[in-house]
């Protein structure tokens, strides 16, 4: 695929992109060079991941191995990424390709910070650790299509990958990232309903989680639309509209859109 992928950070995300490309043999451990601020990062590292990479501490000699790699996947907090660009001891390299997956980090930024740099925007989502994700890309206009091919084969070893105009990523990010959050505290909720009705707490997630899988098929595989499932479900002075009718009263619907465009809001702020 290339000769060495350098990682700037190498948190939960980081490391759901790179093992998918060593499990497929699409690169080799020693392939990867991966840079980390703390000393506990490095050791847990070294320690626990399954494949022998090679890691280097930001104060090492050898730290600029990572930054002479010709692709670099950028996985640090949108708050760090002044610093981390003071680590860059090769800022003149021409022609290298960096991938962000900064939460709400600008391509533009992303080239003012890293010059001479074909810098790409990556959002993608916690489902990515299983295999799962769903990652959105933008590039800079000086990305080939050749490159293009090569960074999306990066993302789809992990999941689902869609490319956008760089507008639509903040939305993308607070539809996809954010919301796994949302969906989080709705079967929190859901399964504290069923505790309240006698049931152990434990049985109740499980019984809401199977319900989620069970209605998410049956929007994704059977094509039902949501209308036409809602009013399968929904009888004329039964239980379900008594349940919606609460749900209305306390705008529930509307909190949910609220959500979303807040999550974008706040990720255009970082820009």
């Amino acid at each position: 695929m290339f000769e060495s992928l350098g990682v700037i950070g190498f948190g939960n995300i980081a490391k759901a992109i790179v093992t998918p490309l060593l499990d497929k043999t699409l690169l080799e451990p020693e392939q990867i060079h991966c840079l980390v601020k703390t000393r506990e990062s490095y050791e847990n590292i070294k320690k626990n991941y399954k494949y022998n990479i090679n890691i280097h501490y930001i104060n090492s000699e050898d730290a600029s191995l990572v930054w002479e790699c010709p692709v670099k996947i950028l996985s640090v907090k949108p708050q760090q990424l002044e610093s981390v660009k003071e680590l860059n001891p090769l800022p003149n390299q021409n022609n290298q390709i960096l991938i962000s997956i900064l939460a709400g980090v600008s391509i533009q930024k992303l080239e003012k910070s890293f010059p001479n740099h074909f810098c790409v925007r990556a959002v993608t989502n916690i489902p990515i650790t299983i295999g799962r994700g769903i990652t959105g890309i933008s590039y800079t206009s000086s990305i080939d299509k050749e490159q293009k091919e090569f960074i999306k084969n990066i993302f789809e070893s992990s999941g689902k990958v869609y490319e956008f105009e760089e507008n639509y990523l903040d939305i993308f990010l607070a539809l996809t990232s954010s919301a796994p959050a949302i969906i989080s505290l709705i079967v929190e909720a859901l399964s504290d309903g069923g505790l309240s009705g006698g049931l152990h707490k434990k049985l109740s997630e499980e019984l809401v989680l199977e319900m989620m899988l069970g209605t998410i098929l049956l929007l994704k595989e059977e094509n039902f639309s949501t209308m036409d499932l809602k009013n399968m479900v929904t009888s004329p002075a039964g239980t379900t509209i008594s349940a919606l009718r609460v749900l209305e009263k306390r705008s529930f619907r509307s909190a949910l859109i609220e959500s979303i465009i807040a999550a974008t809001n706040r990720s255009k702020q970082f820009n």
